[in-house]
């Protein structure tokens, strides 16, 4: 188990140092914007079919298609936009599901998957349902940051955050937030990676709206 999340961390880590070089060295190029944008299309198209989400799983489909066509003919793609597009809309799919089950009467989305981890007490469901808006707040945070950076600096430095900087946010809103809970709230206890792993599939497989693969582990 401890080899495959190697295995999964070096190809993460491939992926994002390749598109870092593809981005600087050959931003107009349409096949730089089909291999950098391929996984993330391909991920759509499998975790919505599996999803039953038929229109999103076409579309993801249609799109990558549109992008080959593009390439092999020649055609224009404005690649930088396309870029920005990417990682704006991958965040602000995120911040939208996650703050759509804040709803008043519903339980966070955070709560459900640290549900089937442990049953959660009043004390854990107030905090999840903070913690759920905290990553709403995250992901608007990140957009804001792209767009602004998009605009007003060259586009190597946004690049850098795009393909670096997001990751490492992320993972530091990880870490900060495990050192955090259990500062706060000693009596939680205590849970692993794959604890939170088993509780996303568990809840993608079942009633858990679940956004189709696209992969940031979000379940505390």
């Amino acid at each position: 188990m401890r080899l495959r999340y190697v295995v999964i961390a070096l190809v993460a880590a491939a992926y994002i140092f390749g598109s870092q070089w593809l981005m600087t060295h050959a931003p107009e190029s349409a096949w730089a914007v089909v291999a950098l944008l391929s996984p993330m299309l391909i991920a759509v198209m499998l975790g919505a079919w599996r999803a039953k989400h038929r229109w999103l799983s076409v579309g993801a489909t249609v799109l990558l298609a549109a992008l080959c066509a593009a390439a092999l003919f020649g055609a224009h793609v404005s690649a930088q936009l396309l870029y920005l597009a990417q990682h704006v809309g991958v965040n602000l799919f995120l911040g939208a599901w996650f703050a759509s089950t804040l709803r008043p009467g519903g339980q966070a989305l955070i709560s459900q998957l640290a549900g089937r981890v442990r049953p959660l007490t009043p004390g854990k469901a107030l905090y999840t349902r903070k913690l759920t808006f905290a990553w709403v707040v995250f992901f608007v945070a990140i957009v804001a940051v792209s767009i602004s950076l998009y605009a007003l600096a060259p586009f190597d430095t946004w690049a850098l955050f795009a393909n670096v900087g997001t990751p490492v946010a992320v993972g530091a809103m990880f870490v900060g937030e495990y050192l955090l809970r259990y500062r706060l709230h000693p009596e939680f206890e205590r849970t692993t990676l794959g604890d939170a792993i088993r509780a996303y599939r568990q809840g993608a497989s079942k009633d858990t709206p679940a956004p189709p693969a696209l992969s940031e582990p979000l379940a505390k």
